[in-house]
């Protein structure tokens, strides 16, 4: 079995860029269960971006490692936030807007 060449992404102020580490010789197997209607959109979206699954997981899991922990926040919502969930859901207290100027007017902004 011939050496895989492994493409990384690094983002720097909202830009990507790469470098290409060649002959990379040790490979380690991740398996996952996700649902597979999850799995067939987020592929999807991958294509579009040109990735494979394999790029896209170690995309991930070089962020981690970039951040020292998660690349985005995962919040717990406080009551507050669970109340505004639970009413919008409910089409409770919503304003309606024609355009984003008729939405700044009822802002206030």
């Amino acid at each position: 079995m011939g050496h895989k060449n492994l493409l990384t992404f690094v983002a720097h102020v909202g830009y990507f860029t790469y470098m290409e580490v060649k002959d990379m010789a040790k490979t380690a197997t991740v398996r996952a269960r996700i649902e597979p209607t999850l799995k067939e959109d987020v592929e999807k979206l991958f294509k579009k971006m040109g990735l494979s699954s394999t790029e896209a997981i170690n995309l991930f899991y070089r962020q981690v490692k970039l951040r020292n922990g998660l690349p985005f926040n995962v919040v717990i919502p406080n009551k507050t936030t669970e109340k505004v969930f639970k009413d919008t859901d409910a089409n409770r207290y919503l304003i309606r807007c024609e355009d984003a100027d008729d939405m700044f007017d009822k802002l206030g902004i």
